[in-house]
């Protein structure tokens, strides 16, 4: 636990630690004023220190239990909440920039992961060496405000559209940790959701579920050939000065290590950091083990769940963020889309060669990101599956009646 909490001390940066204490002290209310408004009181940061130490029984209880009396009651155990820093300690990107293909290429490596979003004709990538220094960015990718939240410690990148009813709203991050997995706070009421299913788990809006947007990660040199005129989120302007490139947590995705401050119940089908991709249909969850997609330069798996016919896209190229302290040496994991196979009207089947898809009703060539290269379907994009790149231990502790397939 030292050693990690040490890491994720030093990802944040000693001054940021600092003005993130200042802010929670400026801001911390008492009890009942936190009960009669909105907005709830942030963390103490005394407490905070108390409960780093183990003088705190709950980490959550550093909030102030009587401070959420008059809100739904919790959806979690909040004795299995662990407080490791102040909000926002780890800073959120609020007012993103970008820059164009060029300018991004200087400085990031092929095999670079990045989350992209597609929305329109508006398409982004976010580099995963800025985002592993501040795990959430919000934006406005084609008029819709989303969120694109990656947490390194359960190796995850989801992506939410930040509107609550009529409300458009920011999230910060709370600095905790539930199932080892970021903890993030909305800054209108300040209740508690759960990055990796977009739930609100306490406060004012327990029970609220954000809409989760397809995006994937994808390895640099396939976003930079099939977006050209994509746009690439800035690492100069992002409102903090970090040592961008560089892996924070080297050596973390080490299949035979234990995850930090993981509490839930370990489901022993897997080792608890076996990558995994895993798709939810509906109240139907399945995963499948990254080792038994992956398969030479490019493989394909067929798949299904919840009657939903699907297709998984494998393709070498991909570093690991998570092994190497220099992000770009990490070890080859590759990128995976998951799709639909139906196109417009047919049902396809697909296979690879080489490095390269294709279906073989008619041989048009298709991309990782499921669109068509040439041929009859030139042109044609496939619906994606969201689906999410994780570890094991955090897939199943957060869909415990997952299926799992290996091989």
């Amino acid at each position: 636990m030292g050693m990690v909490l040490a890491l994720i001390v030093a990802a944040c940066g000693d001054a940021v630690v600092q003005e993130g204490r200042q802010e929670a002290a400026q801001e911390s209310t008492t009890t009942a004023d936190a009960a009669s408004r909105v907005t709830t009181s942030r963390i103490d940061p005394g407490e905070i220190e108390s409960a780093l130490s183990g003088e705190g029984a709950s980490a959550i209880a550093t909030l102030g239990r009587g401070g959420w009396e008059g809100f739904p009651d919790p959806l979690i155990d909040e004795s299995e909440v662990g407080i490791v820093l102040p909000p926002d300690t780890i800073p959120s990107i609020d007012a993103p920039q970008f820059v164009d293909i060029a300018t991004a290429d200087a400085y990031l490596e092929d095999a670079e992961p990045v989350v992209y979003l597609e929305i329109g004709d508006d398409v982004r990538a976010y580099p995963v060496q800025i985002l592993i220094w501040h795990e959430i960015v919000n934006d406005v990718v084609g008029g819709e405000p989303v969120a694109v939240t990656y947490c390194p410690l359960c190796n995850s990148a989801v992506t939410y559209r930040r509107v609550i009813g009529d409300e458009t709203v920011t999230f910060g991050t709370s600095g905790a940790l539930y199932n080892s997995a970021l903890v993030m706070y909305d800054r209108t009421t300040e209740s508690l959701w759960t990055h990796y299913d977009g739930r609100a788990v306490i406060g004012t809006l327990t029970g609220v579920e954000l809409e989760p947007i397809s995006a994937p990660l994808l390895a640099w040199v396939d976003f930079k050939e099939q977006f050209p005129d994509g746009v690439v989120l800035d690492r100069e302007r992002t409102g903090a000065r970090r040592d961008y490139g560089t892996n924070p947590y080297g050596g973390y995705d080490d299949v035979g290590s234990a995850p930090f401050l993981f509490r839930g119940d370990a489901d022993a089908r897997a080792e608890l950091l076996r990558r995994v991709v895993g798709v939810i249909i509906g109240d139907n969850a399945k995963a499948w083990t990254l080792d038994g997609l992956a398969n030479g330069e490019a493989s394909v798996t067929p798949g299904e769940l919840a009657g939903q016919d699907l297709v998984i896209f494998w393709k070498a190229g991909q570093a690991s963020a998570l092994d190497s302290a220099a992000i770009s040496q990490g070890y080859d994991v590759g990128s995976v889309g998951v799709f639909d196979p139906e196109v417009d009207g047919r049902m396809l089947t697909f296979a690879s060669s080489g490095s390269q898809f294709f279906d073989t009703e008619t041989g048009s060539q298709w991309s990782i990101t499921g669109r068509a290269l040439d041929g009859e379907f030139e042109g044609s994009q496939m619906t994606a599956v969201p689906h999410l790149d994780t570890f094991w231990f955090s897939w199943s502790a957060y869909r415990g009646q997952t299926d799992l397939i290996d091989g």
